[in-house]
């Protein structure tokens, strides 16, 4: 571990102009890739005392063993280079876009003679027009039969147009009426090519037009009684308004935009992106990345849209990008992006109400689920729970892996209804079943529940060994098996050295020295053990943190899920027992107070605002709620 101090330059060294900085190790590789407007400011946040900096931080600065930089002259040319770089070093501290797949594309050969329409995963076709992304490659299909029927224009491969171009005879699509290219001969190169641009502006968001001029067409041949061009007409404005179904008007019709929603925690951040052509859905694309060093969402937002936007241009950038929050150098990525698009300045907003703010909820929504289920999967696999049981144990300094852990965590309301939860994961995996919840009658702090519980689950095992060391005769035996019966290997408690020190004391007093203990500090999201002064970090989006993480939040999640039910139970069993409040103002209480920490702190002034409560009952309210 390097001194930070040892390679520190002197402030009147580092350039006041805006830069590019680089953290490397000895072996020269570099960790870490930043920018700033001020390089001297910056880069002297890293120096500071080491306690005060944030735990990854720390771990990086701790790693490195030199740190260089390069001015620049605007702060648009920092977020340039600043992002070739990482591009470049692919540095371990910056963020990582784990699955960042290639999805299907809608293609448009622009450059050919005559241009086709096909599926494609390559992004990098010369002078192709490209539409999407699509989730799965069967939408890219289902998309182009039904365009084909409006604007029949080439499916072929290159191969088989060049061939039938040279015998004259038409390629099969042509010859079975799904293609209309010049190889059928119905249609001139000329003709073709603008059934082409046709199909690109459609797609491109000016479809009303298309559907308009199909409408008139055929009521006019209609009228003219040339029903074979109406229904010509007819099939191609079905065909026309299939794919319009398909994409459901969300924004207004002049709208292009691009709208992010961003789930993140601590480790991994969900990324679901929304394009919007036309005011309609053209493309949906979704990956996760991985966070080293602690990002705030603003950072996030930066480093994602610099990875989108790379190498795109023209209308590849629309002119309105929402995210969920703007990151610190709007101005520069405005700037940046507007070069990228070529034509028109780039705006990048919030969306704080009407129909935009309705579609960024929905995109929240989808990046929250894909988080989940990002997690799920992980769960599920059992090469990764191996390696995280295996990890642990080497991490923890533990002679075995950790088969059985227990996970405990505390939860109350301003000191009331305190309530611990118990969850145990076996083999990387939740077992409901042996999940328990504590009701703590009084408590002067976390510290002192972490203990008491403990305590209790701690007297129930040695009693059970106990009964186990007695002889008993095996047709008495009872087969269900005892509460709290298996030891763990591995007990957690959601909190830092104050928590671990508690469950220490309890185990200590408990004869306990065959089970490891360890801590999880939410916050910094190291580990704890009770003989070390320093914190065990877990690599960033190891599968070890990740199982750690999984069992800390499951075991939140249900103290909290008990706490709720046991306060709800409470006070409407206080609410019940008073005369002259039944359900429904009780329901009238609860819903204009919001929670029951108001009510209890309520004035009998302020209960007797509520509908239907008088001055009299508001005071036996009041009364009653303080005399327990």
């Amino acid at each position: 571990m390097a001194d930070p101090l040892s390679y520190r330059p002197k402030a009147g060294e580092i350039p006041t102009q805006p830069g590019v900085y680089r953290f490397k190790n000895d072996a020269g590789r570099v960790l870490y890739v930043g920018k700033a407007k001020n390089l001297r400011a910056r880069l002297s946040n890293y120096f500071a005392p080491l306690h005060s900096l944030h735990e990854r931080t720390r771990r990086m600065v701790t790693s490195a063993s030199g740190v260089d930089w390069t001015v620049v002259g605007s702060d648009i040319e920092a977020l340039q280079l600043e992002y070739t770089w990482i591009k470049e070093f692919d540095p371990p501290f910056n963020v990582k876009f784990r699955d960042d797949k290639t999805y299907p594309f809608m293609a448009i050969t622009l450059a050919d003679e005559a241009p086709r329409v096909l599926v494609t995963r390559n992004p990098k076709i010369r002078g192709a027009k490209y539409f999407g992304p699509y989730p799965k490659i069967w939408a890219v299909h289902d998309t182009i039969d039904l365009m084909i029927k409006a604007f029949p224009i080439r499916t072929c491969s290159d191969s088989s147009y060049k061939l039938a171009m040279q015998t004259g005879r038409p390629c099969f699509p042509g010859q079975i009426g799904r293609c209309g290219g010049p190889c059928s001969g119905k249609v001139t190169i000329a003709e073709h090519r603008a059934m082409v641009d046709d199909f690109v502006s459609f797609m491109t968001g000016n479809d009303r037009r298309f559907v308009t001029e199909a409408t008139r067409k055929m009521k006019e041949a209609a009228a003219a009684q040339d029903y074979e061009a109406a229904a010509k007409y007819r099939d191609r404005l079905l065909a026309l308004e299939a794919v319009l179904a398909k994409s459901a008007v969300v924004l207004s019709d002049n709208v292009d935009a691009d709208l992010f929603g961003i789930e993140h925690d601590e480790l991994t951040a969900a990324v679901q992106q929304f394009v919007v052509r036309g005011g309609r859905i053209r493309g949906v694309r979704s990956w996760t990345v991985d966070k080293e060093l602690d990002l705030d969402e603003s950072d996030l937002v930066e480093a994602i849209l610099q990875r989108v936007y790379d190498a795109a241009s023209g209308t590849d950038v629309p002119k309105e990008i929402i995210v969920p929050e703007l990151p610190d150098d709007t101005t520069e990525l405005e700037a940046w992006l507007t070069a990228r698009r070529g034509k028109g300045s780039v705006r990048l907003k919030t969306a704080q109400r009407g129909e935009k703010a309705a579609l960024m909820q929905t995109a929240q929504m989808n990046a929250k689920n894909a988080q989940m289920l990002y997690k799920t999967r992980r769960s599920a696999d059992f090469v990764a729970r191996s390696q995280a049981m295996s990890d642990i144990q080497e991490a923890l300094g533990m002679e075995e892996a950790p088969l059985r852990m227990e996970c405990y965590d505390v939860s109350h309301l301003g000191g009331t209804n305190i309530v611990a939860s118990m969850v145990v994961f076996e083999d990387g995996l939740p077992r409901k079943d042996q999940y328990r919840r504590f009701s703590i009658a009084d408590s002067t702090d976390d510290t002192e529940s972490i203990y008491q519980v403990l305590t209790r689950r701690l007297a129930y095992l040695r009693e059970d060994e106990a009964e186990s060391a007695t002889e008993v005769d095996p047709l008495e035996q009872v087969t269900k098996p005892k509460k709290f019966a298996y030891p763990p290997q591995l007990l957690i408690v959601d909190g830092g050295v104050p928590q671990v020190q508690a469950a220490r004391r309890a185990l200590e007093e408990s004869g306990r020295t065959d089970i490891q203990l360890a801590g999880i500090a939410k916050r910094l999201e190291e580990v704890w053990l009770p003989d070390s002064d320093y914190p065990v970090i877990l690599p960033r989006n190891s599968e070890a943190l990740f199982l750690i993480q999984r069992i800390r939040d499951e075991a939140h999640r249900f103290a909290i899920s008990y706490q709720r039910a046991k306060r709800k139970k409470d006070i409407g069993s206080v609410l019940n027992d008073i005369p002259g409040l039944g359900p429904s103002r009780i329901k009238v209480l609860l819903k204009h107070f919001g929670s029951v920490a108001r009510l209890k702190v309520a004035t009998p002034e302020e209960i007797a605002e509520v509908k239907g409560v008088g001055p009299q009952l508001s005071a036996t309210i009041h009364e009653r709620l303080h005399s327990r």
